[in-house]
């Protein structure tokens, strides 16, 4: 067999693309994406090696005759090389670009374990023919390397980051005959079309107390993002004070002087992630902004169906090499903590870029430690900078100082309770305790008003009591959320108006949404849901004295609230107790104290992921596939139920006809609700449901689903939505 006979892939009109090629291109690309957080050299030996296993005859047997010739392990042959060269992170990369980063496992597992310890142990076909054609690099790991293994299973992630998407894209470009990835404008570009927009606001001659401050604001963002360095930054401004265009404005200019290749936005809540993504479309360009989560237009099409931009973003969205990302927490850190190729191929396009937690205070407590700790690597080592954006800032500081000593948090804005004051729209007043029948007269006294609850079923009931004069709305996460969306785009048009609008809603209202009420009233929960409500009254200051926009604290009589609930509330009353005003940030900084303090430093990881890479897990050291399975940041013990509602009709139909595919689910997700067990099971008692799979059904009896309210549920919950 001469060396040129050597095939790595075969194309669909003959054309053949020979290993050593192969391996050069993906070398090229890997080297190229690893110089990012100074691992060229690492970069490019994972290239060069990942394929080696190909140089064999058995693997050779098999692409000249597919049908007939066996699957051959190509994976293994790398790994042993970059195992017997001491280098680890290569080892785990190699062995996982197709099956996804295996565990380590224990120096006791055999060759039949899929680990990496098992593998290694493999007798593989002679590959030797490689070194006629390969040179390998003089490899030297970054210095920071070795010191725990947290911080080098961090590493490995995003080598094999590098690694699985060089040799996609250099596969893809191959197979299609050219490279089908379009080109973007530069972040200079994007900047001066948000300067255009914003010079006018700084320039505009304004007397409003509001758009001072908001300038203000975006002042401080601006000249800050110029002259900073990368690092881990916090910006917290009070809710409606413009941070959503400040941030990117910090953002644009401090990428542009740190030389930086992208910024990400992080964003937790469903309900907030399209109005983001449209606002920033609107000021850079669409084709500049990729919205990557569940309904996102590209993600409801099957790929045949896309329009060309629509596959451009489609692609973008695999490794997030568009300029500017807007993203969720789900998928962010997820993809982090993930081990298969899909998941891990945006990873290392996340370094040398800014990125934004918007409304950081949403960081699941039960996640807190590992999300931290990633962001902590990412400015350390991967020459990130990070910015927790927020009106209600968590008070990681002494967490960071933990996991990253070296680092110092510093905020953009600064101002504290001054700027509080004065941005202040509303006063929060403690009514005390009432009876629902109480609270929903108070409610009906108002022509707008918002009312937070904690349960769908409380916010259900207390609905039923309101005028039905078209101007009462219940919002939960039982109301499909296309339906949400539609009573959204109402309440906002008669709010407008000033026509009447009682809402009263689960906390899925609280965190961004862009209503302005001139009163509200929030059941007790935690600060930062109180301060979230209070952020929908008054928000726009039309009413410059706080004094008459009321946010009113309530406990319902007879009402327990949710168990989840309770570390929260004591941590609320604490504050209360402690500092008096709720709404200014010592107060704020003292509840995140009070809280982290009482639910204890377990409760912030409470998968033991940490511990997981640094102590082993339940003896198998590395356990990348352990803990990709174990980290899910929002665990919800609920099924789904679809509905034949408007165009979710059709998508039923097909559901309930077998047809099964990741793009006919995300084109459901607007026509589904999410319930729990006990729920699930009455409805099927009741012949209402037609299951599909396991974990979800068809509603077939729709006066089990009411427009208003939702589906029909003694079920309790209610907090807000996060998306993948």
């Amino acid at each position: 067999m001469n060396k040129d006979e050597y095939i790595a892939h075969r194309a669909e009109d003959g054309r053949i693309q020979t290993v050593k090629a192969h391996l050069e291109k993906t070398a090229e690309l890997s080297e190229g994406f690893a110089a990012a957080f100074g691992a060229a050299e690492c970069g490019r030996l994972v290239g060069l090696i990942h394929d080696i296993g190909k140089y064999s005859r058995p693997f050779q047997r098999r692409i000249a005759d597919p049908e007939h010739a066996p699957r051959t392990d190509h994976s293994t042959a790398g790994a042993l090389e970059a195992w017997r060269q001491k280098l680890a992170p290569a080892a785990f990369a190699v062995a996982g670009h197709h099956t996804g980063l295996p565990d380590y496992g224990s120096r006791q597992d055999t060759a039949d374990k899929s680990t990496l310890a098992g593998r290694l142990r493999r007798q593989v076909p002679d590959c030797s023919a490689w070194r006629q054609e390969v040179t390998l690099p003089q490899v030297s790991m970054p210095s920071y390397l070795g010191q725990d293994n947290f911080t080098d299973s961090f590493f490995t992630r995003m080598l094999y980051s590098c690694l699985v998407d060089a040799d996609f894209l250099d596969t893809e470009a191959f197979m299609q005959g050219h490279q089908p990835r379009g080109e973007y404008a530069p972040l200079s570009v994007l900047l001066d079309r948000l300067t255009a927009k914003t010079d006018r606001w700084l320039n505009a001659d304004t007397g409003s107390v509001l758009n001072r401050s908001r300038n203000d604001i975006l002042r401080a963002c601006i000249d800050h993002g110029k002259q900073w360095p990368c690092g881990l930054y916090t910006l917290t401004v009070p809710t409606g004070g413009g941070k959503t265009t400040s941030s990117l404005a910090f953002a644009l200019h401090h990428a542009i002087a740190n030389q930086m290749q992208r910024v990400i936005y992080v964003i937790p809540y469903t309900s907030i992630i399209d109005q983001t993504v449209d606002v920033f479309q609107g000021i850079l360009g669409e084709e500049n902004v990729l919205g990557h989560y569940g309904e996102a237009a590209f993600r409801q099409k099957e790929p045949e169906d896309l329009t060309p931009e629509e596959y451009r973003q489609l692609l973008a969205a695999e490794n997030w090499d568009a300029p500017l990302i807007v993203t969720t927490a789900v998928q962010f850190f997820e993809s982090l903590y993930g081990n298969r190729s899909s998941r891990c191929r945006k990873l290392h396009n996340i370094a040398n870029s800014v990125v934004i937690f918007d409304e950081a205070q949403t960081l699941p407590l039960p996640y807190l430690r590992p999300c931290a700790a990633a962001i902590a690597q990412l400015v350390e080592h991967y020459g990130v900078t990070a910015v927790l954006c927020t009106a209600t800032q968590p008070a990681l500081g002494s967490l960071f100082a933990e996991l990253a000593p070296g680092l110092q948090m510093q905020e953009i804005c600064p101002g504290g309770a001054a700027l509080y004051l004065t941005l202040r729209r509303n006063h929060v007043k403690d009514l005390g305790s009432l009876s629902v029948e109480a609270l929903t007269l108070r409610l009906c006294a108002h022509q707008q008003v918002l009312c937070v609850v904690n349960r769908r079923k409380t916010a259900q009931q207390i609905y039923t009591g309101l005028p039905k004069d078209g101007g009462s709305f219940c919002l939960t996460t039982l109301l499909c959320a296309a339906d949400r969306r539609a009573k959204l785009v109402e309440i906002r048009e008669r709010l407008k108006a000033g026509l009447p609008c009682r809402v009263v809603s689960t906390s899925l209202i609280e965190a961004g949404v862009d209503v302005d009420f001139p009163v509200a009233y929030r059941e007790v929960a935690g600060l930062d849901s109180l301060l979230q409500t209070a952020g929908r009254c008054n928000r726009e200051g039309r009413e410059t004295d706080p004094t008459r926009r009321p946010v009113y604290l309530f406990v319902l009589e007879d009402v327990v609230p949710p168990k989840m609930l309770e570390p929260q509330i004591t941590a609320l009353r604490a504050a209360q107790r402690e500092c008096g005003e709720l709404d200014l940030p010592d107060a704020i900084a003292y509840y995140f104290q009070t809280l982290y303090r009482v639910k204890g430093t377990e409760a912030m990881d409470k998968k033991r992921i940490m511990d997981a890479f640094l102590r082993g897990w339940e003896g198998v050291q590395f356990p990348f596939a352990a803990v990709a399975r174990a980290f899910e940041l929002i665990e919800s013990p609920t099924r789904t139920v679809y509905l034949p509602v408007d165009a979710g009709n059709p998508l039923c139909k097909q559901l309930q006809a077998g047809q099964r595919s990741r793009t006919l689910y995300r084109k459901l997700g607007p026509y589904s609700v999410e319930v729990y067990q006990e729920q699930y099971e009455a409805l099927y008692r009741v012949g209402a449901l037609e299951p599909v799979d396991e974990r979800s059904a068809v509603l077939t009896a729709l006066t089990w689903y009411d427009r208003e309210t939702g589906l029909k549920s003694d079920a309790q919950g209610g907090q807000g939505l996060f998306c993948d």
